[in-house]
């Protein structure tokens, strides 16, 4: 039988509380979730905002809360326990490439259209991006996610936007089809303004691929300078994780 913590967090509790909720109800209001944890209609109401904030849960037209990415999303073919591994295995790479090039160093995993910001390594300058884990960003954005998308076959990539209009289609696979020839992928403020990215993607020992490795860079400092240093480094750090991802994952 479980104990309750001596020193529970009663917010961290209702928290979890309600994801349980999201879970088994697939939809709330904030006077549901006030009435069920017995606490004020503003205190549910911050709640649930942080749970959206942090993709947990999503809002929609009618104001009520629905089961975010967040809880819906896992990699095809991975569990918590290797996706575990993955960041275990990349981190201390991922610290090393932090130091080298003073920018925030990300590990992201790919679910579908979307990709999970698994990792950040933050880097220590005053001006830096800050810690992304837990972010959800689509994946025809994120750099990370581009880098995945063009290992791709062609027939799998339109699975995922069989909707898209033709000519959004056509600048994604010519956009893929460079990234390819490159190896990286870049995005420039097409995720948050004032933000740029370059990311690479990762492969097991099998070749399959695993995930992505990103770095961050604030735009004041990100030119075509930058761009070939940081491509240098990225690429060098991610052939150094895929030696320690011979045999994921059964290691």
């Amino acid at each position: 039988m479980k104990e309750k913590p001596t020193y529970a967090l009663g917010s961290v509790d209702n928290a979890l509380l309600i994801l349980h909720m999201l879970r088994d109800q697939g939809s709330l209001t904030v006077s549901d979730v006030a009435r069920e944890l017995g606490i004020a209609r503003s205190t549910a109401h911050r709640l649930l905002a942080m749970l959206v904030y942090r993709d947990f849960a999503i809002k929609d037209e009618k104001h009520s809360y629905l089961p975010g990415p967040f809880l819906t999303s896992a990699p095809a073919g991975m569990n918590g326990s290797t996706l575990r591994e993955l960041r275990r295995l990349a981190t201390p790479h991922m610290e090393t490439l932090c130091g080298r090039v003073q920018e925030t160093v990300n590990l992201v995993v790919r679910t579908g259209a979307e990709v999970r910001f698994l990792s950040s390594v933050e880097s220590s300058q005053i001006l830096h991006v800050g810690d992304r884990r837990g972010t959800i960003l689509p994946a025809h954005l994120a750099s990370g996610g581009k880098a995945m998308l063009a290992e791709l076959p062609a027939d799998q990539l339109r699975e995922l936007y069989p909707d898209m209009p033709d000519q959004e289609w056509t600048k994604l696979t010519r956009e893929l089809a460079n990234i390819r020839a490159h190896g990286h992928a870049l995005n420039i403020e097409g995720t948050e303004r004032g933000v740029a990215a370059i990311g690479a993607a990762l492969h097991d020992g099998s070749g399959t691929t695993v995930g992505a490795l990103s770095i961050s860079v604030p735009m004041a400092r990100f030119g075509p300078e930058q761009i070939d240093v940081l491509a240098r480094e990225l690429h060098r750090t991610v052939r150094e994780v895929e030696q320690d991802l011979t045999h994921f994952p059964d290691v």
